[in-house]
Order: structure tokens, then C-alpha cells, then sequence
């Protein structure tokens, strides 16, 4: 098994670069198909070209052209590789042989990629059978080939497909692979901005966590009080690549149809719709009728669907990219004044609306993802499995109460518990006593069937905590106090 180490260029990455040597280095006989997907500018052909480069393989991009013109420039590429002048494809069965017979009567494994594998496929629609063909149990490649095949696309829903159902490929990948954006604190890192929590949150809340927006910012803000003008000169610029970057991830997406339904079910969810009938009625369209447009921005991850905790079937939706939160909410509202050179003046009168519809749930599906990431044991009162949102209802006020984070253990030989619940504040104000006695009460009113011991109190704050809570949290063990610096340094 080859073990070749990863490239220092190639920032993170670990696990990815980890299963896809496992892949290409596997010594066994007979050829093998790997899938790997993601939104655009997550750094996929990076990691593939440097993996090439490692295994000595041979990579091919497929480019947004004719059939005929991708099968030229893969015969001058494998020409190239090989060196044998007049390659010519007259059709993809034969590329296709060709390509899996670089792995014919080696010792040692070959990879060969096809990058951009959506366009081959949009240009070539049988190019998926063709490829299980010639990996059929008893095909050539199968049995007198070394070849490590992996195709790689940006349209999620294209590539997910080749392997869903009836689709050719099913069952002939041995991995699938999907490059999401770097985890928050990760991001921080890639950023250089780690060493301020709270420029590392606001910068995330805006641009998330895709590498290829570091460069297309030009730079990074150099401190908090240097963030606005950045925001004004990199994100609020109409010459700025990132200006219409929200636009344009919606259209990469070949499936999606509809652009204008999917635009106004994002507008909806940015501007605080997150329950299916709340979209419906901001859109004015049946709740029936968000079916697919809900389900097509899950399935492209730039929507997120979040189960409530204790009730079925009444879920809500988050954005799951935050750049699309920030274009819905910033730049599509202002555009024109935008293109009138008026970005300090736009970003200094959205300040109310980004603290409360951007940096408040922001800090919540962060608090969410520490649960689940970063924080230990004996913070959470157990290993969290889970950790969702939800709603109680409390008969003695005839209300019901919020709950930003929920903790859930899975068990083997018992009910899954609940280990702990959290309540999230990203206000400028101080988080005080009063956050406890409200969570206590919220506490009083779980199922005794679902607790095991009394769940642990957890309360995030981008703003801090009065000195009576932090009194009080050191007189208990109940009591969990997380801060910007815990969130992104601690555990």
C-alpha cells in the first residue's frame, strides 16, 4: 500500500488526502472507481492534481464544449502521457478502454482522473454506462488492470446521482468522497485570523468556510476594527469577485430549474422564515409546492434541514452557506445603490439586520457544531450523536420555549438521552443569571423518559457573561459557560 504524504501546498485535508492514497494505492489487481464531489472552489482539482502528481498518473479536465472537442483534448493529454503521437478517440468506448489500460500489466496501481466529469457527461450523456461497462466483473480492466479511475464533478446533484437508484454506476464506486468547505475553526486558521475569535465569527458568518474565497478576496481583514472597511472594499465592490458569488453558486447547479423559486425560498429562510409553512407564506404559495425547491437547495448543501429534537416531522431550515445569507440579505436588496459606489453607507444600515439575521444564527449552528466537534465528555455530560434544535410547549404558561442546542447520546442498550441543552446569544449585551433560570425551567418540562440524570446547562455568548453567571457557573457542575475563545479554542 503506497503512503505518499501530503503536500504541504494543500492546506488540511487530512481525511480526504487519507482515503483517497487508500484508494489509489491499493496494490490489489483489477480496476477500481472512486466518485468525488463537491460545490465549486473547495479546492477538489487541487487535491486531485496533487495526488496525480504523487501516484504518477494521468488527469484529464473536461471543459464546457462539445463532445467532439473533450474527446480531442483527452486524446492530445493522453498523447502527451504516453508518448505516442496520434492518439485519436473516435468514441468515448474507446477513451475509455484506453484510459483503464494505463493500468495494464503494472505492479503498482495507476491513477487516472477525470476531473469536471459533469461536463463530459452533460456533453456525452451515455458516457456513465459506457464507464460501467468497462467495469463490468469480467471486463478487461476488472481482470488484467491496476487502474484507479476517479471522477470527479462540482454538480452535486449530477454526480450523487450516477450512484442513486437504477444509475449505471451503482455499485461500482468503492469510495465516495465529498469535499465540504473547512470547518470553522479550520477556516480560521486558513485565513489567518485564529488569533481573534471575533473577527474569525464575524468573518465566517459571511463567507463560511470555502478556500478559494481567501483569493478571491484579495486579503483578509488584518483586525476587527479593520473588518468593516473590508467587508465595504472586497464583499460590497461591484468590481470584487465575490460580488455576485451568491448569484452564481445558484446557477452551477444544473438541476435546480427554476432559479426565481429557489432565489425567493433563499430570500425567505435568510430573512427568518425557517419553518416549511412560514416560507410558504412569505412566498404565497402552497405548502405543497415547496417539495422540491426544498429539497433540490438540501441536496446542492445550500440549505440546511434541521429536525426538531422531540417532534417529528416539524423541522426547520437554516442557509447553509453563509455567503448566500449575506448576498439575500446585503447585496440584492441594495444592488443599485451598490453599483453607485454606496457600500459603507449599505453595510452601516444593515448592521441591525446582519447582528440579528446572520451573526444570531450563525452563532447557533456554530454552537451546534462545537457540540458535536469540539467539545469533551464531561462538558456535554456524554457523547453527542445528535444535536438539533426544538420546541416545548409549557402548559402552565400556555407558551413554548426555543432550545438552540439539544444534546443526544445514542445508546445500544438503552433509550437515546438527552445529555444536555443550550441556549445562544450573539447580542452585544452580556449573558446574565437569568439565561440559567430559564433553562432550568425548560429542563423541568423534558420527558423524564428521555433524560437520564439532569441534562447539563450550556450557554454561549459572543458577548460574555456578568459576573454574577460566572459566579454562579464556578459554584456548579451543572453549569457550562462558552465564550467566542471556547468556541474556537476550547473544549
Amino acid at each position: 500500500m503506497q503512503a505518499w504524504t501530503k503536500p504541504d501546498l494543500l492546506f488540511d485535508r487530512e481525511t480526504e488526502w487519507e482515503d483517497l492514497v487508500e484508494f489509489a494505492g491499493n496494490p490489489a489487481s483489477g480496476a477500481t472507481l472512486a466518485l468525488v464531489y463537491g460545490r465549486r472552489r473547495q479546492g477538489k482539482t487541487l487535491l486531485l492534481e496533487l495526488l496525480t502528481e504523487a501516484a504518477g498518473g494521468f488527469m484529464f479536465t473536461g471543459l464546457q464544449q462539445s463532445d467532439t472537442q473533450n474527446r480531442a483534448d483527452l486524446a492530445t493529454a493522453y498523447a502527451r502521457h504516453t508518448g505516442l503521437p496520434g492518439a485519436a478517440f473516435g468514441d468515448w468506448r474507446e477513451a475509455v478502454d484506453a484510459l483503464l489500460r494505463l493500468g495494464e500489466g503494472r505492479d503498482q496501481p495507476v491513477t487516472v482522473v477525470l476531473d469536471e466529469f459533469s461536463y463530459l457527461l452533460e456533453a456525452a450523456p451515455p458516457l456513465a454506462s459506457i464507464v460501467q461497462n468497462a467495469l463490468s466483473p469480467r471486463s478487461h480492466a476488472k481482470t488484467r488492470t491496476r487502474t484507479r479511475l476517479i471522477l470527479c464533478g462540482s454538480a452535486i446533484t449530477t454526480m450523487r446521482g450516477l450512484l442513486g437508484g437504477s444509475a449505471p454506476l451503482r455499485g461500482r464506486a468503492t469510495l465516495e468522497l465529498m469535499v465540504d468547505p473547512l470547518g470553522y475553526r479550520d477556516a480560521a486558521e486558513f485565513w489567518g485570523v485564529a488569533h481573534d475569535p471575533e473577527l474569525a465569527f464575524r468573518l465566517h458568518a459571511l463567507v463560511g468556510g470555502t478556500p478559494a474565497y481567501r483569493e478571491m478576496s484579495f486579503d483578509a481583514p488584518m483586525s476587527a476594527a479593520d473588518f468593516d472597511g473590508w467587508v465595504a472594499r472586497r464583499l460590497l465592490r461591484p468590481a470584487s469577485a465575490m460580488f455576485r458569488e451568491g448569484d452564481v453558486l445558484l446557477h452551477e447547479e444544473p438541476g435546480l430549474g427554476d432559479p426565481a423559486l429557489h432565489y425567493a425560498v433563499l430570500a425567505a429562510i435568510s430573512r427568518g422564515a425557517h419553518k416549511r409553512g412560514e416560507i410558504a407564506t412569505v412566498l404565497g404559495r402552497p405548502d405543497s409546492a415547496l417539495t422540491y425547491p426544498l429539497l433540490m437547495l438540501e441536496h446542492t448543501l445550500l440549505i440546511e434541514r434541521l429536525d426538531d429534537a422531540f417532534r417529528q416531522k416539524r423541522p426547520v431550515y437554516r442557509i447553509a452557506e453563509p455567503l448566500i445569507r449575506f448576498h439575500q440579505l446585503v447585496i440584492r436588496p441594495n444592488e443599485g445603490r451598490l453599483v453607485m459606489r454606496a457600500e459603507k453607507q449599505v453595510w452601516a444600515e444593515a448592521a441591525d439586520a446582519v447582528s440579528s439575521l446572520i451573526y444570531g444564527p450563525h452563532l447557533e449552528d456554530l454552537a451546534r457544531r462545537w457540540c458535536m466537534e469540539h467539545a469533551s465528555k464531561e462538558t456535554l455530560g456524554g457523547v453527542a450523536g445528535q444535536v438539533m434544535p426544538a420546541v416545548l410547549a409549557c402548559r402552565k404558561e400556555r407558551s413554548s420555549h426555543e432550545l438552540d442546542v439539544v444534546a443526544i447520546e445514542a445508546r445500544l442498550s438503552a433509550a437515546d438521552r438527552v445529555t444536555a441543552i443550550g441556549e445562544v446569544k450573539a447580542t452585544a449585551v452580556p449573558m446574565d443569571t437569568g439565561a440559567v433560570e430559564r433553562l432550568e425551567h425548560i429542563r423541568g418540562l423534558l420527558d423524564p423518559g428521555k433524560v437520564d440524570g439532569p441534562p447539563k446547562l450550556l450557554l454561549f455568548s459572543r458577548s460574555g457573561f456578568t459576573r454574577g453567571l460566572r459566579d454562579l457557573a464556578k459554584a456548579r457542575d451543572d453549569v457550562e459557560l462558552i465564550d467566542l475563545d471556547r468556541l474556537y479554542r476550547g473544549d
